[in-house]
C-alpha cells in the first residue's frame, strides 16, 4: 500500500483537513487483508493439528486451535467458529486485535527456520466472520434460574460475563458509562484494525442471545452506586476499565498541542469523516504500548508529515510487540529509544517542539529537542477505583483490584476483571477470559 502524505508547504500546527477524506479513507485501508476461502483451506492445511498443542496453550481463552483449523481444512467454517466462540465469545475481534505474534502464533511449531507460522489469527477472522456474516445461532439460553446480576462496564470482560451468565440461565442488566457498548473495543482500537462498525456488530451478536439488558449513559458513582446495585442484583461484576491518561509531570504538558493519544485515538473511531480529525506536521507520540503505536500510525495516515515514537527504555522492553514496531516503522513512523522526556518547549503557549535527554535513568544524559507541533502523550491510563469506594475497602495494588483465581474481589458478591484488577495484561482476549471464568463461577456461587 502506497500511504498518501501531506506536501511539505502546508500550515504548520493542528489542523484539520491535512488530506481530503478519499485520500484518508485509502490510507485506512484494513491492516491484514481477510483470508478467502480457498486460501484459507490452504492455509489451514499447513497446521500439523499436534497433539497438546503449544497455540492452544497460550491462548489465554483455551480456544481448541487445532479443533478449529482442521475444520476449517475440511470445509466446515461454521463448525470452526462454535468452536472458537465457545470459549471467545470475542472471537472476530480478537483475530484482529490479538498480538498474535507473541501468543498462540509465537509458539507455533512451524515458527522456526526459513518456515512460517500458521496464520492463526487470520483463520479464526475466516471462520468466525463467515457465521456472522450468515447469522448462524450457536447458543441457546438455559432454563432461567430466577437470579440477576448486575454487570458495570459494557467492554470485553462485562459482555463477555454477561454472555455466558445469559448462557446458563440468568438474567443481566449491563450498566455502561458510555453512549456506545464495547469498550475499547469500540473506542480504543487504531481504526484500521476494526472497520465496518465490527464492534458494535458483535455486541449485537452476543447480546441477541436475550437475557441481558444494557443501560447506557449511566455512570457508577455518580447515577448509580454499588449499594444501590447490590440491592437489586443478586451478584455483581465490574468491568470498569482504566480511567484517564497518566501525566507525564514535565513542564508544558498542558499546553496547546498537547494531547491524550487514546482521546485521539477515540475521536478517530467516533468520527463520520476521518479528514476532520486535526493532527500536527510533526507529531510525537511519548510512551511504548499499542496505543503508541496506534495513534502514531493514524496520525501518518491523517497526513501528519513527521511521526515519532519516544519511549523511554528499549525495543524489547516495550509493550507493542516487535511486529507492531516494524508495521509503525514501514508506514514512515521513527521510533527513538532511552529517551525521556523533560520538557513541552512552547512559543506563544502552544507546543513546538519536545525536550529529552538520552538515557531512562541518567539526569546527566545527552538532551536534545524534536519538532513537535503536535504531542500525544501514551504513557497508561489511571485506575478510577474511588468510584466503586463507597461499599467499603476493596483489596487493591496500585489502584487496581485484587481478585482470586475466580475473579472474586475481597468483597463478597462482587467478581471484576478487565484492565481493572491487578496482574492483568491489559488485552481484550485476557478481559474476555476474566468475563468468562467470573460467570462460570458466579454461577456455582448461585447455585449452592
Amino acid at each position: 500500500m502506497e500511504l498518501i502524505t501531506t506536501a511539505h508547504n502546508g500550515p504548520s500546527g493542528v489542523a484539520a483537513e491535512r488530506l481530503n477524506e478519499a485520500e484518508c479513507q485509502s490510507n485506512f485501508c484494513e491492516m491484514h487483508a481477510p483470508l478467502e476461502g480457498n486460501a484459507a483451506r490452504v492455509e489451514a492445511e499447513r497446521c500439523y493439528f499436534c497433539f497438546d498443542a503449544p497455540c492452544t496453550e497460550a491462548c489465554p481463552t483455551g480456544i481448541d486451535i487445532p479443533g478449529f483449523i482442521r475444520m476449517i481444512a475440511s470445509g466446515n467454517a461454521v463448525g470452526a467458529a462454535g468452536l472458537i466462540l465457545e470459549e471467545n465469545i470475542m472471537g472476530g475481534t480478537c483475530a484482529r486485535a490479538c498480538p498474535v505474534e507473541t501468543l498462540c502464533e509465537g509458539v507455533c511449531v512451524r515458527n522456526h527456520g526459513d518456515d512460517r507460522p500458521v496464520t492463526i489469527g487470520l483463520l479464526q477472522r475466516f471462520a468466525v466472520d463467515d457465521a456472522l456474516e450468515q447469522g448462524t445461532r450457536f447458543f441457546s439460553r438455559n432454563e432461567q434460574t430466577g437470579k440477576s446480576i448486575g454487570v458495570v462496564g459494557a467492554g470485553p470482560a462485562g459482555l463477555s460475563c454477561a454472555h455466558r451468565l445469559s448462557v446458563l440461565g440468568h438474567d443481566v442488566v449491563v450498566y455502561e458509562a458510555r453512549p456506545k457498548s464495547g469498550g475499547l473495543n469500540e473506542y480504543g482500537l487504531a481504526a484500521y484494525k476494526m472497520l465496518n462498525g465490527f464492534a458494535q456488530r458483535e455486541t449485537e451478536f452476543i447480546t441477541s442471545l436475550g437475557g441481558i439488558e444494557i443501560v447506557h449513559d449511566t455512570i457508577l458513582g455518580k447515577d448509580v452506586s454499588l449499594e444501590e446495585l447490590q440491592e437489586c442484583h443478586d451478584a455483581l461484576f465490574l468491568g470498569i476499565g482504566l480511567g484517564g491518561g497518566n501525566r507525564l509531570g514535565i513542564p508544558g504538558e498542558d499546553a496547546e498541542g498537547v494531547a491524550d493519544a487514546v482521546a485521539f485515538i477515540d475521536d478517530l473511531r467516533q468520527t463520520d469523516k476521518l479528514s476532520s480529525v486535526p493532527v500536527g506536521r510533526q507529531v510525537v507520540v511519548i510512551g511504548g504500548g499499542m496505543t503508541a503505536i496506534d495513534a502514531a500510525v493514524q496520525a501518518r495516515l491523517l497526513g501528519a508529515e513527521e511521526v515519532t515514537i519516544a519511549y523511554r527504555r528499549g525495543t524489547d522492553a516495550m509493550k507493542a510487540s516487535i511486529v507492531e514496531q516494524e508495521f509503525a516503522k514501514i508506514r514512515g513512523v521513527s521510533i527513538r529509544y532511552w529517551v525521556q522526556p523533560s520538557a513541552v518547549r512552547l512559543e506563544e503557549g502552544r507546543a513546538v517542539a519536545v525536550e529529552f535527554q538520552v538515557g531512562a535513568d541518567s539526569a546527566d544524559g545527552e538532551k536534545f529537542a524534536i519538532p513537535a507541533d503536535m504531542v500525544l502523550k501514551a504513557i497508561g491510563q489511571g485506575p478510577h477505583l474511588e468510584r466503586a469506594g463507597s461499599v467499603g475497602p476493596f483489596e487493591q495494588v496500585d489502584g487496581r483490584l485484587v481478585v482470586d483465581e475466580n475473579r472474586q474481589t475481597s468483597c463478597p458478591g462482587i467478581w471484576a476483571g478487565g484492565d481493572c484488577i491487578a496482574g492483568g495484561d491489559d488485552l481484550t482476549v485476557s478481559a474476555v477470559q476474566d468475563g468468562k471464568v467470573a460467570a462460570n463461577n458466579i454461577h456455582q456461587a448461585l447455585s449452592l
